[in-house]
């Protein structure tokens, strides 16, 4: 459906039992999903069998991706057919030999940008960025309303002297006027809590709501 809609990524997370950095809806579909078998082998079973003509990009915690063997999860996702690799509590630079390993598999290493990000340490986190950039647009875990602020923009601006990768933001976007908003000054817009509480109520909410996005971006003037 996310591909028919005109989505031209998709993440697709892999379930954990303590994913910090989300908020109630994702932490539920993370539960609700484990407590029905869900594994890190099954979430690659079924990036494989959609086989979708646009970018999969894999989202997960560093604790199951070690748990399952580095080396094999990076292989399997590659032969799955994913693109790229989001560990949300892996900061830049943290280890190298994780960061080549994912990098040696032909996997994008998304990086992400926090609100309270030194310049220096942004140097840091775009100088071996691949795929795009990740600029979170708040403090605080996914799910929670969003405003966007001009400091959201001056951070994409200042991304954009460092590198010339994509930039896209996340955290909290819930509707076309809220995306409408944001690709006024970025490049992508991540839309993560409000499509799965949508799809809690069925695929119909669920595609609705890419359409509503899909319209306002295309209806954008960027800036």
């Amino acid at each position: 459906m996310l591909e028919q809609e005109g989505a031209d990524v998709v993440e697709v997370g892999v379930p954990f039992s303590d994913p910090l950095a989300d908020g109630p809806v994702i932490q539920r579909s993370s539960h609700e999903a484990l407590a029905a078998g869900m594994t890190t082998s099954g979430v690659l079973e079924v990036v494989q069998a959609a086989a979708l003509g646009i970018p999969v990009i894999l989202f997960s915690y560093l604790n199951p991706v070690l748990r399952y063997g580095l080396a094999r999860f990076v292989r399997d996702a590659r032969q799955a057919g994913a693109a790229g690799l989001l560990l949300t509590d892996f900061p830049a630079g943290t280890d190298p030999t994780v960061e080549a390993t994912v990098e040696q598999a032909e996997l994008d290493l998304i990086r992400l940008v926090a609100p309270t990000t030194r310049p220096a340490r942004l140097t840091e986190i775009v100088r071996d960025a691949h795929g795009f950039i990740y600029v979170i647009s708040r403090l605080g875990v996914t799910g929670a309303a969003t405003t966007i602020t001009d400091a959201v923009r001056r951070t994409v601006a200042e991304i954009r002297t460092r590198s010339p990768l994509p930039v896209a933001v996340g955290f909290g976007i819930a509707d076309g006027e809220q995306a409408r908003a944001v690709a006024g000054f970025a490049d992508g817009v991540v839309v993560g809590s409000a499509l799965v509480r949508r799809l809690a109520d069925g695929l119909e909410p669920a595609t609705r709501l890419v359409r509503e996005l899909r319209r306002a971006l295309d209806a954008t003037t960027v800036s």
